[in-house]
């Protein structure tokens, strides 16, 4: 199925100064001292476009006025089209602040027009922009029901697409805007009443361009377009137009910058295993070095979502000695994007990504210091055989060994080790415990410690009239008399 998405920024100009979740401070861009885009609260003050600058600042002195700037548009644009390439490796951009992106391989992906279509306004209220999205089986239809930016843009088959389009005014069509006085006064004010023109007498008088449009927008022929590219590192920056004092509002702007990530990273086939976010402060005689958040995973990923969560929590924890004014994101380690392998059947707590994901989001929240595993130690003796660790930044690998000491392995040991062993009490030369105890295994015999505690015992796997098993062992103490009568402790339980 042919689909292409059209994409409009109406409000681009003034959004690349005061993104749309940012505070409202009554801002206005200037074109040629004229007033050419504003805010709710410009509007509200009783500016309106066309003003001179003069009148804006005489109604609103406290509005914040911008010159347009079209190398920040263009930046913007780049930014969001690298953002789409999550949905699609096919994003071209077109005329006047759009963007156009052939989403018919998709739709499966996404689940559906719709779906993808939610999908992609989230990410452009994400970045910060307002985006008027339309659906159409042609390239150049897409683009002008977005630049029309009705309710009823989006459509999937020819027939419906041709009919919408012919309600369109002749104004979008930018080969038409010269002849305007013209269509008016023949009549023709619409794409429907433009098409019933003679084609000759059209082409004489207006240009090929207009009819070549025109058809495009009707699949009579052939559209190209020059696609994005990805570029083959990541590394995306954002000016913050105000002073941010604490740390929690860096949210929005790291989440911005991890929206490109995202499409770069779908686009280049990666996943990621370390980024870092940095925190550029003021300049001058007090200027202070960025502020470097490092996020390493263990499990590496490609969507945004755990990242966001992440960051949140590290951001929530850091105090700012100084005002940020920009934020820069790097993907300093990638790898690969492993293949999505699905079971037939969800597996119970949850997969190892799942189960990696929540420890790094514990240790973001209550620091590396306070959460702790259990890592196998080199030694014999079992109250010494473990120790507690940070979480490594990588999950080790079940392949790998433990750390065991020589002729330990396949030795069977207790699910549940005691703090401290029990003396066991002796009735009919037998310990006891609950009831008295019969031993199922052969002694299996631990002498180490020589350089600090010496321990020289028998261990063995002990069975109740419950059938409850125990690991019990057997002091061996060199003498003789009532100190070298062996004595029994509990050390262990299994099951």
């Amino acid at each position: 199925m042919r689909l292409w998405i059209g994409l409009c920024l109406p409000r681009l100009p003034l959004e690349v100064f005061c993104p749309r979740w940012s505070a409202d401070h009554l801002g206005v861009v200037l074109e040629q001292e004229q007033v050419m885009a504003l805010s709710p609260l410009a509007r509200a003050a009783g500016i309106k476009p066309g003003m001179r600058r003069a009148g804006a600042l005489m109604l609103a002195p406290q509005a914040r006025l911008h010159e347009r700037s079209l190398a920040l548009e263009a930046q913007a644009l780049q930014a969001v089209a690298l953002a789409l390439l999550q949905y699609s490796p096919l994003v071209a951009q077109g005329e006047e602040a759009t963007l156009l992106v052939d989403a018919g391989a998709s739709l499966r992906l996404f689940g559906g027009v719709r779906a993808l279509c939610r999908q992609i306004a989230a990410s452009l209220r994400a970045l910060g922009y307002t985006a008027q999205l339309s659906c159409a089986p042609t390239a150049r239809g897409a683009w002008l029901l977005a630049r029309a930016g009705t309710r009823r843009g989006r459509v999937l088959g020819m027939a419906s697409l041709v009919r919408r389009l012919d309600r369109l005014p002749c104004a979008l069509l930018p080969p038409a805007r010269a002849y305007l006085d013209w269509f008016e006064g023949i009549g023709c004010r619409t794409l429907g009443q433009l098409r019933q023109l003679p084609r000759p007498g059209l082409q004489r008088r207006c240009g090929g361009a207009l009819l070549d449009m025109l058809d495009a927008a009707h699949g009579h022929s052939t559209e190209l377009y020059l696609w994005l590219e990805a570029p083959p590192t990541f590394r995306a920056s954002l000016e913050l137009f105000d002073r941010v004092e604490h740390a929690d509002a860096l949210l929005f702007g790291a989440r911005r910058l991890l929206q490109q990530m995202t499409g770069w990273l779908c686009a280049r086939q990666f996943a990621v295993e370390r980024i870092q976010l940095l925190l550029a402060h003021e300049r001058g005689r007090v200027a202070r070095p960025p502020t470097v958040i490092d996020l390493a995973l263990g499990e590496a990923v490609w969507r945004d979502e755990h990242l966001l969560r992440l960051l949140k929590e590290r951001l929530a924890q850091l105090a700012l000695d100084a005002p940020v004014i920009g934020l820069t994101l790097e993907a300093l380690q990638v790898q690969a994007m492993a293949p999505p392998s699905e079971s037939l059947f969800p597996e119970p707590g949850g997969t190892p990504q799942e189960r990696q994901r929540l420890m790094e989001l514990l240790v973001a929240r209550l620091g590396a210091e306070n959460v702790l595993q259990a890592v196998p130690c080199a030694d014999y003796r079992p109250e010494a055989a473990n120790q507690w660790l940070p979480l490594p930044a990588k999950p080790m690998s079940r392949s790998a060994p433990p750390d065991l000491p020589p002729g330990l392995h396949g030795m069977p040991r207790p699910g549940w080790l005691l703090a401290q062993p029990i003396a066991l009490l002796m009735r009919e030369h037998r310990p006891f415990y609950g009831s008295p105890l019969k031993m199922v295994s052969v002694a299996e015999r631990i002498e180490a410690g020589w350089w600090g505690q010496s321990q020289a015992r028998d261990y063995f796997i002990a069975e109740g009239r419950d059938h409850a098993h125990y690991w019990v062992y057997r002091e061996r103490i060199a003498g003789s008399g009532e100190d070298a009568a062996p004595r029994w402790f509990l050390h262990g339980l299994f099951g």
